[in-house]
């Protein structure tokens, strides 16, 4: 493990890309570059909530930031002369399954057009070295079963988002097979993560943001599909992956490009009422309350990754427990909330991280 570690020595100095740095993951990870001594220029819309990871760690003091829309691809290609990017990490995405249900055409405008610009400007642009282009666990067809989808699995969707998802696959496989797999100094990859969770996050709509708000108000958490399984894990775990791979496919592109998938280990697919028990348990106090909701939108029931390829081939395996992952979680909202700076909070998490990793 030691050796993955020492190869993030290689961001150091290296022009990076980040789209959809001002969400959560992307300001993770923009984040974490930074601190790896890359030269990062994110590029997305500004922050979607007043309350925000982005806006508390003062990212765009910290990196290059430039608002902007990945459906516009003139300014996009104007990103990309002026900052010849050689590592791309694509993360803009409208990313929630029930504002999918509102506003459908934004979604697969985004989604699917945007990721079009992004796979255009890697084309075009000579610097580009590696590529990691992200999607989602959603992008598999649903078929409820227990074990866990592989990622030459059929590609589906029922709600707007997961098929814009599947969609942006089937482009990126497009674009794969038609033009990337010629250029062989270029490595291009799909990945796939299962339910990031992790401190920082407060979108509508998602279960640790909703119940965070509820233990600060001293209100019940209501959940609404209790039973639902889902593959939990820290937002760390799936940008360690990212960047693991986008090394390994610096190195040897052609081995190395294709679609993978960064999920939890088994015991960490719980139902959601047995992730926000564990919360409250974290946290200390609090209450559940059920409610069921007539005409709801149509949720996955389970969902499960199968991440053997990442296992064998990268050497990449989750590193903190559901319990540990919880815990962290809580443990950055509280210290935020205490008056601890958020960029202290987090960066001491992925230092955290990283020891356990060389540990």
């Amino acid at each position: 493990m030691g050796e993955m570690v020492d190869d993030l020595e290689i961001l150091k100095g290296k022009r990076v890309l980040v789209t959809g740095d001002t969400g959560f993951k992307g300001s993770w990870l923009s984040l974490w570059l930074n601190l790896l001594g890359a030269e990062v220029v994110g590029y997305a819309l500004p922050p979607e909530y007043e309350k925000n990871h982005f806006t508390l760690l003062e990212l765009d003091k910290i990196i290059d930031h430039v608002n902007g829309d990945i459906r516009d691809i003139e300014k996009m290609n104007r990103i990309f002369k002026e900052f010849q990017p050689e590592f791309i990490f694509h993360l803009a995405a409208q990313a929630l399954v029930r504002r999918s249900y509102q506003e459908p055409k934004y979604t697969f405008d985004t989604n699917i057009s945007g990721s079009v610009n992004i796979l255009e400007m890697v084309r075009t642009t000579s610097s580009v070295q590696s590529l990691i282009y992200v999607t989602s666990d959603k992008c598999y067809r649903n078929n409820e079963w227990v074990w866990g989808y592989r990622e030459n699995d059929v590609l589906g969707g029922h709600d707007p988002y997961s098929a814009s998802k599947a969609a942006a696959e089937i482009v990126f496989s497009s674009y794969l097979d038609s033009f990337f797999s010629q250029q062989r100094q270029l490595g291009v990859s799909s990945v796939r993560a299962g339910n990031v969770i992790g401190g920082g996050d407060w979108s509508t709509d998602r279960i640790i943001p909703d119940s965070i708000k509820a233990l600060e108000a001293g209100q019940p958490i209501i959940l609404r599909n209790p039973g639902a399984k889902r593959p939990w894990q820290h937002v760390l775990e799936p940008l360690y992956g990212y960047m693991t791979l986008a090394i390994k496919q610096y190195r040897e592109p052609q081995r190395y490009s294709g679609s993978w998938n960064f999920g939890p280990r088994i015991e960490s697919i719980r139902t959601v009422e047995d992730l926000t028990n564990e919360l409250i348990l974290s946290w200390g106090e609090g209450t559940l309350k059920l409610e069921s909701v007539n005409n709801a939108p149509h949720e996955a029931g389970l969902l499960n990754l199968n991440c053997d390829k990442a296992n064998q081939i990268l050497g990449w395996y989750p590193r903190w427990d559901f319990d540990k992952t919880v815990l962290k979680t809580v443990e950055w909202y509280k210290g935020v909330m205490n008056g601890t700076p958020a960029y202290m909070v987090s960066r001491e998490q992925i230092q955290e991280f990283m020891r356990g990793v060389l540990g």
